[in-house]
């Protein structure tokens, strides 16, 4: 919790010498009643006051006070809420060992299905875009609202050749960047990178993750894929350090089912963003509802508002 306008909160302060002379009236009350009467008549002349009820509804007003208080300092929370205009961009891994067979029924297949789970996903106003990448990357699908093209896209990949990991994202930085330039502004982005092997061609991609987070572009990073026999394990270890250099997240799929619950929680991932929202009209609606609550005990108790 945050404030905006902060200085108000020091009216709160005023509640101490309210409660003060609230305390030191009462003392009074009572010892004037004392002084009517001697203790043996006092309960005939002076009957007895209602206890705790007396203070109930002072307790409510002076809370409500104190809510008001809080609600002029303008209070913000943290909360996820949906992004609009943004961009994601898929970018996956179609070297040649993605044909491996320790995901069933291939780390490739495994990898279009799971992507197209995520892209079902998200909502409609995120634009999605889609980019494979070997040796070199291949834009399959610039930033669309037309998520059925992104899938279809992404179904046509085929496994074959080296990995080059940095050029992919670069590629990916500047198909963002050529998308915000159409907005005329920095728009809210993120690239979700499935790999499954180490990098051995182009551009470091811990470097092309740094020039991402100075572009406010978060990558979220899974490896696909596990250490069995006969195949290319993956490379955690670097795609975390990709993850972290931007601003991201990383995480890690050995088998197909894995994989499509990693997708399903990045869908929440991009598809919202932590901001900080006034939450003025909740502290203001609960001082109203305590000081009618008050007044309506008051009333009932003693007939008067206070």
């Amino acid at each position: 919790m945050s404030f905006a306008a902060p200085a108000f909160l020091l009216a709160a302060l005023l509640v101490v010498p309210a409660v003060w002379l609230y305390v030191r009236s009462e003392r009074r009350a009572r010892r004037g009643r004392a002084a009517f009467a001697a203790a043996p008549v006092l309960p005939s002349v002076a009957p007895r006051r209602p206890g705790w009820r007396r203070h109930a509804a002072i307790a409510g007003y002076a809370a409500a006070a104190l809510l008001l208080v809080v609600a002029l300092a303008k209070p913000q929370a943290t909360v996820a809420v949906p992004v609009e205009q943004a961009t994601v961009v898929v970018v996956t891994d179609r070297s040649g060992s993605m044909l491996a067979t320790d995901v069933q029924p291939s780390r490739l297949v495994a990898a279009r299905r799971a992507a197209a789970t995520f892209v079902d996903e998200l909502p409609d106003s995120l634009r999605v875009g889609a980019i494979a990448f070997n040796q070199a990357a291949t834009v399959l699908q610039s930033p669309t609202r037309d998520h059925a093209a992104v899938t279809a896209s992404l179904n046509s990949v085929k496994a074959a050749g080296t990995t080059a990991t940095g050029d992919a994202l670069d590629a990916a930085l500047r198909l963002i960047a050529a998308q915000r330039a159409t907005d005329k502004r920095r728009s809210p982005a993120a690239i979700v990178l499935i790999s499954d092997g180490k990098s051995v061609r182009g551009s470091d991609p811990v470097r092309v993750a740094a020039q991402a987070r100075a572009a406010s572009v978060a990558i979220y990073t899974v490896a696909l894929g596990s250490d069995a026999a006969g195949a290319s394990p993956p490379d955690p270890a670097t795609l975390a350090q990709i993850a972290q250099g931007s601003g991201g997240r990383a995480f890690a799929a050995a088998d197909a089912a894995e994989l499509e619950q990693v997708y399903e929680r990045l869908g929440s991932q991009v598809a919202t963003e932590r901001r900080k929202q006034e939450v003025s009209g909740s502290f203001a609606g609960g001082a109203l509802m305590l000081m009618a609550l008050a007044a309506v005990a008051s009333l009932r108790w003693f007939g008067r508002f206070v």
